[in-house]
């Protein structure tokens, strides 16, 4: 059970209920970008900027919380 829900989690020096908080926070977030995306796509002048500017805001978020270092996971 630690491998699953807990190991990347504490390897960020998280707790399993912070880091569900911040990746469902950041899944949302995504989600809501890239519905701006494809209605841009559709209506080139409606959120011109909107996916750019959640991803640097998220990019930004994401390098502010990385207390420990990066670990690579190339598993998918």
């Amino acid at each position: 059970m630690y491998e699953v829900f807990l190991k990347h989690p504490h390897s960020i020096g998280e707790t399993y209920v912070e880091h569900m908080t911040a990746a469902a926070q950041f899944g949302a977030v995504m989600i809501a970008a890239g519905l701006a995306c494809i209605i841009h796509a559709i209506v080139p002048a409606l959120f011109a900027r909107t996916a750019s500017n959640a991803v640097a805001a998220l990019y930004a978020q994401m390098t502010r919380r990385r207390p420990l270092p990066l670990e690579i996971d190339y598993a998918i």
